[in-house]
């Protein structure tokens, strides 16, 4: 298995947490009496995800020259 795979696979794994958090946010959201210390560590968990996400695409993408 080369790096591209490894990392394509990483990216598969984080976006699927990515989603699965988003799932996770609006389900505690929509508790009348909901954590906000807890809501707050997810979206900031889903932030950093997101973050990985950005970073992993953009050494998967070759540059372009323009």
């Amino acid at each position: 298995m080369n790096e591209q795979e490894i990392l394509q696979q990483k990216l598969a794994l984080l976006r699927t947490e990515h989603r699965d958090l988003d799932d996770v946010i609006a389900r505690l959201a929509e508790q009348a009496p909901f954590d906000q210390l807890q809501l707050q560590r997810l979206k900031k968990r889903k932030l950093a995800l997101k973050d990985q996400i950005a970073r992993l695409e953009s050494r998967l993408l070759p540059d372009i020259i323009a």
